[in-house]
């Protein structure tokens, strides 16, 4: 029983990833329409063709991820919109 239960735990998160990633993806081919695909949210700043091609759902440069990440660790307050 217990076996049953982590493998539905297992599932229910796999499940809300995909659903949070096919939610970045659909944002992304927005933005892409838009023209204001590969520009940090943050600074208005080109994000970079490495960090794209690494991570073709980023919203933030680089460096704006980092300082979001600093803030994070200081305050705890997370905000996955920008992942």
């Amino acid at each position: 029983r217990a076996t049953q239960e982590e493998e539905f735990s297992l599932e229910l998160r796999t499940r809300d990833r995909e659903r949070k990633l096919i939610r970045k993806i659909d944002d992304a081919l927005k933005r892409i329409e838009g023209g204001s695909y590969g520009y940090c949210l943050e600074t208005g700043e080109e994000i970079g063709i490495k960090r794209l091609e690494a991570r073709p759902v980023a919203t933030l440069s680089i460096e704006a991820q980092e300082r979001r990440e600093r803030r994070e660790r200081q305050y705890g307050d997370r905000d996955d919109r920008y992942r």
